[in-house]
């Protein structure tokens, strides 16, 4: 066992909790420890749900191991179905419950509640989170589904289909699910269940009935999806429609099932990228990209067909994916990066040292790390990304989402480099007052200079602004180098730990180079240093490799 301090994935309670959490009138009983009980913080923290999960815990403890674990399971069983009265149960067990070998599902059978009780087979040390939940929105398609039913002859009505896989906590479900609903309704196709976030136990029973089936995530929904069509001969629609492209792609599919005609955008900002002065200028740009396999693999897709980058990376953390991901991955010539490791993913990211980064959360706080340009495209994910405003990353609309994912990283990374090189200019250096007040026009306007606060830790105090009139100040004094930033004779700076060769001084010289070009700038020094044996990069070895590689 690995200890980690970030997952990629949950055990696969997690996912089974994902999955009812989404639902109506169905409720999940969970033989668990205390300390095992952390649903609302998931849902209602991090996606701000207006409501508590369905969930319930027995919340054994130490103690009550040497007790009858089996009946405080019973118990709390039979006070939820009294309490909440749903239409179907689920039970399971977490990890460490999964340890003492209950039976939650012989137990609840035995217990005759008068409702339909699903028990959740969830191997916690061989499975995790996304399995989960396809596991069980695959048992409750296959318990709940009427198997009785029969579609209605296509004359005189409109196609119908099922949306499967949209979960709680999942990457835009939400918004996707409206986007690829009015996109299927332009079309001609009416959306008879959305499966499982958003059903009941009844729309469960009734899946039988649409003509096909919309996998829109593969992680939770394509075992469900298989059953459906081996059981009721309803084709798949399994193109994800993320991207110009594959939106266009998914609604020809669409149109050769279900009969209807295609339609195109009814707005798209395509084409004026194309024709934009960005367009150029972000052209070519080296892009890494992780997360579970339907978004990174869509995502690749979209940063070279579309927006013209270069994929140097491209991986997933869901194993299941793999044969999928090798696939994509040879599309763009690049080696899959298949692993549920952060420090492995860092790893990769630190050693392509790409222009932008594309992944979760995790990534996101490796590349600033990395002082790399990041976006979000992938679960697992934190608050800031269940916006409240309506942004789809599926259909036409999820296109032009993606536009700004993708564009609004790299240009305001721009910007604060630009802050950033100029801040010791003289006219432009922190201690200048702002332009519309008139600051260094000769005036008396107030200019803000810095004022200093005793402190204890600091000896000399704090800077803080305060406003004064007062000339303008010039430009900031080059701080001296402190002890240990020098050695050997003749003042040479130390190397800067965990760089590998460069000198603090060429470290600071490199990040005055624009992010966008950074990184091929190291490659490029590093390569001509260990052509010439030059052990440690300094700043004039910087500036000679500049000039060997602009001839």
């Amino acid at each position: 066992m690995q200890l980690t301090v970030w997952t990629y994935e949950g055990p696969p309670h997690v996912g089974a909790m994902r999955v009812v959490t989404g639902m109506r009138d169905t409720h999940l009983v969970l033989h668990a420890p205390q300390g095992d009980t952390y649903a609302d913080l998931l849902f209602t923290m991090i996606e701000r749900r207006g409501h508590r999960p369905p969930v319930s815990f027995t919340t054994f403890q130490a103690r009550d191991l040497g007790s009858d674990t089996a009946g405080i399971f019973q118990a709390s069983l039979r006070d939820a179905a009294e309490r909440f009265q749903p239409k179907a149960m689920l039970v399971g067990a977490s990890c460490t419950a999964e340890l003492i070998q209950d039976d939650p599902g012989g137990l609840a059978t035995a217990m005759g509640l008068g409702m339909p009780v699903i028990a959740l087979e969830l191997p916690s040390y061989s499975r995790k989170e996304n399995w989960g939940a396809a596991e069980t929105f695959y048992a409750m398609v296959r318990g709940l589904a009427d198997k009785s039913v029969t579609r209605a002859p296509m004359e005189g009505r409109r196609p119908r289909a099922n949306l499967l896989g949209p979960t709680a906590l999942g990457f835009r479900h939400r918004d996707d699910v409206r986007e690829v609903s009015a996109l299927l309704a332009r079309m001609g196709v009416d959306v008879a269940v959305v499966a499982p976030m958003g059903a009941g136990p009844e729309d469960i029973a009734r899946l039988g009935e649409a003509d096909f089936n919309v996998l829109m995530y593969p992680e939770t929904g394509d075992t469900a999806a298989r059953w459906l069509e081996k059981t009721f001969r309803q084709p798949v629609v399994r193109t994800v429609p993320i991207g110009q492209g594959a939106t266009a792609a998914f609604i020809a599919e669409v149109a050769a099932v279900a009969g209807v005609a295609p339609v195109g955008p009814e707005e798209s900002r395509l084409p004026w990228w194309s024709h934009s002065v960005d367009s150029t200028y972000l052209t070519g740009k080296r892009v890494f990209i992780f997360g579970d396999a339907t978004h990174a693999i869509a995502m690749a897709r979209v940063a070279r067909d579309e927006l013209g980058f270069e994929v140097v990376g491209l991986g997933c953390y869901n194993r299941e994916f793999a044969r999928e991901m090798r696939t994509a991955a040879a599309l763009y010539g690049v080696e899959p990066l298949i692993s549920d490791d952060y420090l492995q993913v860092e790893s990769a990211i630190a050693a392509l040292q790409p222009e932008l980064v594309l992944g979760t959360q995790m990534e996101r706080h490796i590349a600033k790390r990395l002082r790399i340009p990041c976006a979000v495209i992938s679960a697992p994910v934190h608050v800031q990304d269940f916006p409240a405003r309506h942004s789809p990353v599926m259909g036409f609309e999820g296109a032009n989402v993606l536009f700004d994912t993708l564009i609004h990283p790299l240009v305001m990374g721009l910007e604060e480099h630009l802050l950033t090189m100029f801040r010791e200019d003289h006219e432009f250096h922190d201690g200048v007052g702002p332009s519309h007040l008139g600051a260094g026009s000769g005036g008396e306007a107030p200019s803000r200079s810095l004022a200093r606060v005793a402190s204890p830790a600091s000896g000399g105090g704090a800077l803080v602004g305060e406003a004064v009139n007062s000339p303008t100040p010039g430009p900031s004094p080059e701080p001296k180098a402190t002890k240990g930033e020098r050695e050997g004779s003749g003042g040479e700076v130390s190397l800067v730990p965990g760089e590998g060769g460069w000198t603090a001084e060429a470290e600071r010289e490199l990040l005055k180079i624009p992010f966008f070009v950074r990184g091929k700038a190291r490659r490029n020094t590093e390569s001509y240093a260990r052509d010439r044996g030059v052990g440690v990069i300094t700043l004039d070895t910087l500036y000679e490799a500049k000039a060997h590689h602009a001839r």
